[in-house]
């Protein structure tokens, strides 16, 4: 008998869970966008020369207002064309106002307002405890609004102090993540985002129970508190055995991979790489410039060097004119923003 009322609480419970994510699904998949995006794509094929194709990227994101969306950094890492498609069908295209790599987070902002907006809030990840019940909901394969449930496995916090380069915080779950699901919401169960789903682990190259999205306490201090402006580049860190290599004249700087042309870097006429190669078993796309510092910032992987950089990026909307020095075939050249 006590066994049998066990069994009856637990149905009870699941029944009870299973319609509240119901209820919370209806009022929250609404904001929740599926991102199409082009980028170019630097091709070599053995024994030709390096080719420019168009590659389509996929991914996930949601409203918090009637023209800002947030999703995954690597969703938008340098696209030419970004189209957002509404549940609704409505379709609006859109450009990328902030991106942090390491923490994998970005705006984008639509081109013109979404008429009756849904919307959704922040929550704050900090509250989150490891077994607490979240639910995810994107676009995995393209299938839109699609849920998958779980728990929170584990908090992830790696430097948590001032240099926003290399702050990080994930929250792990076994909610079920693929292809398509980066960029959009992991929410708790008062509909509150609380993380943005990033990346998974694993063996098989699908789900194998281990995924990862960005705290939505670090989201809301890198996009809407501290408002880095995006340079429309994808960069690779240099290290100092790798700029030895390339005969760069300090110890640590920056190679531009591929540049947006309608971006802040592409006006002022920082170029990309144009052929591929391996450094260190790393494929890289070599030949762009290489970026030794700004204004008087020299680039190096310093803490003092690194936030001097962060306060010198979140000043540049209000202070648009800087320059950047660059290391290109061989010279030291300058650039200046216009």
């Amino acid at each position: 008998m006590k066994h049998l009322s066990f069994v009856l609480l637990a149905f009870m419970s699941f029944a009870v869970n299973a319609q509240d994510l119901s209820k919370l699904y209806k009022e929250v998949s609404p904001a929740v966008v599926i991102i199409f995006t082009s980028e170019k794509e630097i091709v070599t094929t053995v024994g030709s020369k390096s080719n420019v194709v168009t590659k389509d990227g996929l991914g996930s994101g949601f409203m918090i207002s009637d023209r800002l969306i947030i999703t995954a950094a690597h969703v938008v890492t340098v696209p030419e064309k970004i189209n957002v498609l509404f549940p609704d069908g409505d379709i609006i295209p859109a450009t990328v106002v902030s991106s942090y790599k390491t923490a994998d987070i970005a705006l984008i902002k639509l081109f013109r307002p979404r008429i009756n907006p849904v919307t959704v809030k922040l929550g704050d990840s900090d509250s989150l405890k490891i077994g607490e019940r979240i639910f995810v909901i994107g676009a995995p394969y393209g299938q839109g609004a699609s849920l998958s449930s779980g728990y929170v496995s584990g908090i992830r916090k790696q430097g948590t102090g001032k240099n926003p380069f290399s702050n990080t915080e994930f929250i792990q779950t076994d909610a079920a993540i693929n292809t398509g699901n980066s960029g959009g919401p992991m929410f708790n169960l008062k509909g509150e985002v609380v993380g943005i789903v990033s990346f998974i682990t694993s063996q098989s190259g699908g789900f194998d129970g281990i995924g990862y999205a960005t705290t939505s306490n670090l989201a809301t201090k890198l996009l809407l508190n501290d408002k880095m402006p995006w340079l429309g580049a994808d960069m690779h860190t240099l290290t100092t055995e790798e700029c030895k290599l390339l005969n760069v004249p300090q110890a640590h700087a920056l190679l531009v991979q591929r540049v947006v042309e309608s971006s802040i870097f592409g006006k002022m006429g920082i170029k990309g790489g144009d052929v591929e190669g391996v450094i260190n078993n790393q494929k890289l796309i070599l030949g762009g410039d290489i970026i030794l510092g700004y204004n008087d910032i020299t680039f190096d992987l310093s803490d003092e060097a690194l936030n001097k950089l962060a306060d010198f990026t979140n000043s540049i909307n209000d202070n648009p004119k800087f320059t950047v020095t660059v290391y290109r075939d061989g010279k030291i050249i300058t650039l200046k923003s216009k």
